[in-house]
């Protein structure tokens, strides 16, 4: 048996008279068996070759003869067997699209009219496209394992690879091939991706920088806290490199704990606000909520608007950076957004904290700021609202809260710090109509107790439990 055809037999005894045709009937069903295949030289046993068969057709046949008895041809029959033709691989593949990040990618595949068993399905990648042009046994490789079914698609992740980079990718499907009794493998087209740059890991002695563990901040979120993103983006500032700002993001939240970076007076020298709404780089995209063509489409019942919605909220405000484009850029990363209450919240208290914080800068050199999305305080028993982002479907948890937490420092001739001031901000996250930001201040001490996070963690501990103890604008505005 081939994948087109059979060779098929029969016999007979006891003929009583001559035996003047001899053959096989077939056909696809039991009851249409009305295909003849002739022998041409009559004997016992006989064979026939049926061809032009369709791999993996179920074919029914019998033997007959006809014999010649008394004058008349009486047709003999067989009883009714089976078989089926061979099948063969023929599944189309095809390779999907690739999510890269700094590190790595996530490669999508497919396959369709697949006839035979799926042993494995996967990825070939390499450096070149050469190296995956025929694949072999010793071809780097993602594989899935086995499958089932005519057609499916899959997903496959590559890790541990080199930032801004080029690598290429082909999907496969390992199908068994029974006219050829093995395994051969369909492959789908040659694609690239580049991975992005690698996200720039914060320096240790930053004196903005929070520390944590997810220990400490057990507690403070519906998150298993299992998958973090930590890094510092920066971008060029008069010439130079420089930190912009850094987060730690959690994807199972839609929102990064915190965010904290330098602000001074020539990080928001600038015009005005230019919206560049992008997914992080840094994170892959799979892990990101799109923002980038609008807000979430979710609008709230208020007792103080006619209307209100979940706007799409900065950490960092562009406003922190509106002097330097490529900082500003930034801002506008789905790892900076969360989902604010507009009216009462977003457009009123928080702009106008954001604008003091900003103000301070005509005074003092630097403010280092800490500005965190909360959704309970340890150890507390708040729900967690969510709600889903019309533009991808995704369910987004809404903090309860949103704080900031700022320091100043004075040093000496030799740069090290000899005094500093903090003061935090923590606002319930609703709509404050008729009220100002200084009714929310809290102590430094305070908020670290809530979020289970060590702010300003690199502050000299000689100067840092003072600094932290303060709850007071206008002595913070003064130091």
């Amino acid at each position: 048996m081939t994948s087109s055809g059979a060779t098929l037999s029969g016999s007979y005894s006891g003929a009583t008279g001559e035996v003047v045709h001899a053959g096989i009937r077939w056909g696809y069903s039991s009851g249409t068996m009305n295909r003849n295949a002739y022998v041409d030289n009559i004997t016992t046993p006989f064979s026939v070759t049926i061809s032009g068969l369709d791999p993996g057709t179920l074919i029914y046949y019998r033997a007959y003869v006809v014999e010649y008895v008394n004058g008349n041809e009486v047709d003999r029959q067989g009883e009714v067997r089976t078989f089926t033709t061979k099948k063969v691989a023929t599944a189309t593949v095809t390779t999907g699209s690739a999510t890269p990040n700094s590190a790595g990618a996530t490669l999508q595949g497919s396959w369709s009219g697949s006839t035979g068993t799926v042993y494995d399905r996967g990825f070939y990648w390499g450096t070149t496209s050469s190296s995956i042009q025929n694949p072999t046994t010793s071809t780097s490789a993602v594989s899935l394992g086995s499958a089932s079914g005519t057609s499916g698609s899959f997903t496959g992740t590559l890790s541990s690879l080199e930032s801004s980079k080029t690598y290429y990718y082909r999907a496969y499907v390992l199908e068994w091939d029974e006219a050829q009794s093995k395994y051969v493998d369909r492959l789908g087209t040659i694609k690239s991706f580049t991975t992005s740059a690698a996200s720039q890991q914060p320096t240790a002695g930053w004196l903005e920088l929070p520390s944590y563990t997810t220990s400490g901040m057990s507690g403070t979120t519906t998150s298993s806290l299992s998958d973090l993103y930590s890094g510092t983006h920066r971008a060029t500032m008069n010439g130079k490199s420089a930190r912009n700002y850094s987060y730690l993001y959690d994807p199972e939240m839609y929102a990064s704990y915190w965010i904290a970076y330098p602000l001074c007076y020539a990080h928001k020298n600038g015009s005005g606000r230019a919206e560049a709404w992008a997914y992080d780089p840094d994170v892959p995209q799979s892990k990101q909520t799109n923002l980038t063509g609008g807000s979430y489409g979710v609008n709230i019942s208020s007792s103080n608007y006619s209307s209100n919605l979940y706007s799409r909220g900065h950490q960092i405000a562009n406003s922190d950076r509106n002097g330097v484009g490529d900082m500003a850029d930034q801002t506008y990363y789905m790892t900076n957004i969360t989902p604010q209450i507009q009216n009462g919240f977003n457009g009123g208290i928080w702009n106008n904290l954001e604008q003091a914080v900003q103000a301070l800068t005509s005074s003092c050199d630097t403010v280092y700021v800490v500005t965190g999305a909360a959704f309970k305080k340890k150890g507390g028993s708040e729900t967690v609202k969510t709600i889903v982002n019309s533009r991808d479907s995704k369910t987004i948890p809404v903090p309860n809260y949103y704080w900031k937490a700022l320091l100043k420092v004075t040093r000496d001739s030799g740069g090290t710090v000899t005094s500093a001031s903090a003061i935090g901000f923590w606002l319930p996250h609703q709509e404050i109509p008729n009220d100002s930001y200084t009714s929310y201040t809290v102590t430094v001490d305070q908020i670290e107790t809530w979020t289970g996070i060590d702010l300003f963690a690199n502050l000299p501990d000689s100067v840092e439990s003072s600094a932290e103890q303060n709850a007071k604008w206008t002595t913070f505005q003064n130091f």
